[in-house]
């Protein structure tokens, strides 16, 4: 971390001595241009005086003029250097603290895009290491009791099997994440309602949930892709409500857009941690999702990465004890 840290710092430090080279250089090279010409414009007006060329005027000459004149000359050029002195300094100690402010905002995305890919990597490894740590235990258990039944070999490996549909699932996850970050999606006229119904039959509790709302509603969106979003949400409202209650998902429009809300009730989510549920591998109750086998913490964020995508918007709200309600709105897609 620290390592990182003095990177960005050094990083931070160079760039900005660059665009202050560069701030120098420019103001130097204009200062040249202007003190060149300044210097010819007043040596041209002192001469059109001493040599004028309109008729009637008297020529103005001599020894004392020539060392008026030069002295002026002088006196103009030592002025304009100091000016442009004070100048360059002022724009040198402006440009710097400037330098510094845009090299912090041109690093900024870079080092948050860094310190996320860490978190990630250290959360992944950290839900890697612990299905993987429990599987090596029992196997080595199985392997060095001589008088293990075949009843308890198979419990091991059911339960090792177990172990390996979670790291399938989580790796399956981790993929679709990875895809989403470089693949181009492709888009169609997708009807809303018609992709959520599809995703609602994958569920084995599908009697729970009661579809509602507009049917005829299109968004210019991938059809894989909403249906995943749908099947997100749905699968998370039911996870976190009572086995009895009731999931609602109605579809609707919104101005230019058109989405879907999700509703369920439950123990509900607190304002406190409401900002961070997108997060990768967040879980409000990471001991009760551990033991239960719930949730990674990668759902939402997924839902919220396919929703950036696809330029629109993704919206929760919840308390303790009230109903949860997640909204999705996607752009409208032009009518045919």
């Amino acid at each position: 971390m620290n390592n990182t840290l003095s990177m960005f710092k050094s990083a931070t430090i160079k760039l900005t001595a660059w665009y202050v080279l560069i701030l120098v250089s420019i103001s130097l090279l204009f200062s040249v241009v202007i003190f060149s010409i300044a210097t010819s414009e007043v040596r041209s007006r002192i001469y059109s005086l001493q040599h004028p060329e309109q008729p009637g005027y008297a020529v103005i000459g001599g020894p004392d003029y020539d060392t008026l004149r030069s002295a002026q000359v002088e006196k103009a050029q030592s002025n304009l250097t100091a000016a442009l002195l004070t100048t360059n300094l002022c724009i040198w100690l402006i440009g710097g603290v400037g330098s510094y402010y845009l090299a912090r905002r041109t690093l900024r995305p870079i080092e948050e895009a860094h310190d996320a890919q860490s978190r990630f990597t250290s959360d992944a490894s950290h839900e890697l290491r612990t299905p993987l740590a429990s599987m090596k235990i029992e196997l080595e258990v199985a392997l060095g009791d001589t008088s293990t039944t075949k009843v308890e070999l198979r419990e091991v490996l059911a339960s090792n099997l177990e172990e390996v549909n979670k790291l399938t699932r989580l790796s399956h996850t981790l993929l679709q994440l990875s895809r989403l970050e470089y693949d181009d999606i492709p888009r169609e006229r997708v009807n809303v309602h018609s992709a959520a119904q599809a995703a609602i039959r994958r569920f084995a509790q599908h009697e729970r949930i009661d579809s509602s709302g507009a049917r005829n509603i299109f968004a210019q969106a991938n059809r894989t892709n909403v249906e995943e979003l749908v099947t997100i949400l749905v699968d998370n409202a039911l996870k976190y409500s009572p086995p009895k209650s009731r999931v609602q998902l109605a579809t609707y429009t919104h101005k230019q857009l058109v989405g879907f809300r999700v509703t369920n009730r439950g123990e509900g989510i607190s304002p406190a941690i409401l900002p961070r549920i997108f997060n990768r591998f967040y879980r409000a109750d990471r001991s009760r999702a551990s033991v239960n086998g719930k949730s990674y913490g990668l759902g939402l964020s997924l839902a919220k990465k396919i929703v950036e995508l696809h330029g629109g918007e993704l919206s929760v709200s919840s308390g303790k004890k009230a109903l949860t309600t997640f909204s999705v709105l996607l752009p409208a897609a032009k009518k045919t």
